[in-house]
């Protein structure tokens, strides 16, 4: 997650969105703050310290710590969660038998479908007694209503401090170098908004870049925005990293050389890896995790992608629900360790990756994946050539909204497919709408209503489909 604002006026507009550039930076940096001490104060150093010393770990001694933090987790979710107690007793799991379960026949238990999570998320699934400052945060809900994800002041801390140890440190980074961020915030009103194309945190050192301005006219006041504020590596999205270092290429102009990139939410390509090469000079990893913050998979210094057994256990299975051989590909079931007020137990994060057969040569004893396949979208082209992806944010709060899909017909032309519960509402209607000229600006936007939005012959959903072609 990133530092953001979001400053609602009940006209529906912001407050931030009104303001003068000097303003919104003032904002954005009054906002970092409080971001900052939420993440890394409290429990942070500490967690970070034993995160730390268990890199250490033989095999032995991360299978007895993952047993005993099951065991943890599994008796508090039934002793405070009413969904899992009602759950296990409906599937004969009692209390005394919940005792035996081990991360080996831990399939004796119920999965938790990503609806059941969008449905009981913030009522059944909630412990009864739950830590302090506890705040709901939407995950990236492409496929329609978002899951709302509880994250206490502590338990944020505790998923920072891995954060911060297993993606940042094993990239040679930190959270005191300064930083560009390409994400889904909009920090950069409108659609024909004009440079800079950016924001500043002062607090953090980060420059947030605009995912929906990106196109080759734009991208030297990018740079501008590295260059000003010195910043020593990227993070975001994937592909819109990859879409302005592309643009960045094309034109011919010179980007700051940079210590790494540090890419999320897409996958990653071995074309996107040879564009940041040649475009920053530099390396980048490749990682997994997720809002729903019940595993995490980062790349070493060594260039291999490990699984951190103390964010969580990760299974990985095949459709009859059997573990997967390494080098053959299943979909994740993630039992998250860190999130005792809205336990997710055995839950389908739908996401897809291979295990490797091969250790690594860094000599940590944490599980290897091969690959990481994810979820890839098509890219949304503007008339001026900007490129995006990532629409989810497009139906966030739309509670008619139970699924959703984008098709970009032509390039003044999109059509929005949705699945509703009970009726799209006429509000909702003009929110969508809004929200899709505020990125593309003013174009054909037809919406339509159907009982379900089919799937691909693979069984995979796509939230995003471009019909058009990009401009060369």
């Amino acid at each position: 997650m990133s530092t953001y604002l979001v400053l609602e006026m009940s006209s529906g507009e912001t407050i931030y969105r009104h303001s003068p550039l000097w303003m919104q930076n003032l904002l954005v940096s009054a906002y970092g703050y409080q971001w900052k001490q939420r993440r890394f104060g409290g429990v942070f150093a500490v967690e970070y310290a034993k995160a730390k010393q268990r890199e250490n770990f033989t095999a032995l001694n991360w299978k007895a710590y993952q047993q005993e933090q099951l065991q943890k987790i599994l008796t508090h979710a039934f002793e405070q969660v009413p969904y899992y107690k009602e759950s296990f007793l409906q599937h004969g799991i009692t209390h005394d038998l919940l005792k035996t379960i081990t991360t080996e026949n831990i399939n004796l238990l119920p999965v938790l479908p990503k609806e059941v999570l969008r449905k009981y998320g913030a009522t059944s699934l909630l412990a009864g007694t739950r830590e302090k400052g506890g705040s709901f945060f939407a995950s990236s809900g492409s496929t329609g209503t978002p899951t709302q994800i509880l994250f206490s002041h502590a338990m944020h801390q505790r998923w920072s401090a891995l954060f911060e140890l297993r993606i940042r440190n094993w990239a040679g980074l930190n959270i005191n170098m300064p930083r560009g961020m390409i994400g889904g915030r909009r920090v950069v009103p409108g659609a024909k908004s004009k440079p800079p194309f950016y924001r500043y945190n002062t607090v953090e050192k980060q420059v947030y870049f605009s995912a929906y301005h990106i196109n080759a006219k734009n991208a030297a006041d990018y740079i501008e925005g590295m260059k000003k504020y010195k910043i020593e590596y990227m993070t975001g999205y994937a592909m819109s990293n990859f879409f302005l270092a592309r643009f960045i290429k094309e034109q011919g102009i010179e980007a700051p050389q940079l210590k790494a990139l540090v890419t999320s939410s897409e996958k990653l390509t071995d074309e996107m890896r040879q564009v940041f090469k040649e475009v920053y000079g530099c390396k980048t990893f490749d990682g997994w995790s997720g809002l729903e913050a019940c595993g995490l998979i980062s790349e070493c210094e060594h260039g291999s992608l490990h699984i951190s057994p103390d964010a969580g256990l990760l299974e990985v299975l095949d459709d009859d629900m059997q573990p997967v051989s390494p080098g053959i590909a299943g979909t994740v079931y993630c039992t998250g360790f860190l999130n005792y007020d809205q336990p997710l137990i055995r839950y389908n994060i739908g996401d897809k990756i291979i295990l490797s057969e091969y250790g690594c040569s860094c000599g940590r004893a944490m599980p290897v994946v091969k690959e990481i396949l994810g979820r890839t979208e098509d890219v949304i082209i503007g008339k001026d050539g900007r490129e995006m992806v990532r629409f989810h944010s497009i139906f966030n709060g739309l509670k008619s909204v139970k699924q959703a899909q984008v098709i970009q017909k032509s390039f003044d032309d999109i059509l929005i497919k949705v699945v509703s519960d009970g009726g799209l509402l006429k509000t909702e209607a003009v929110m969508i709408n809004s929200r899709i000229e505020s990125q593309l600006g003013t174009i054909k936007i037809i919406i339509e209503e159907v009982p379900e939005i089919p799937l691909t012959a693979n069984g995979k959903f796509r939230a995003v489909i471009s019909e058009i072609k990009r401009i060369n």
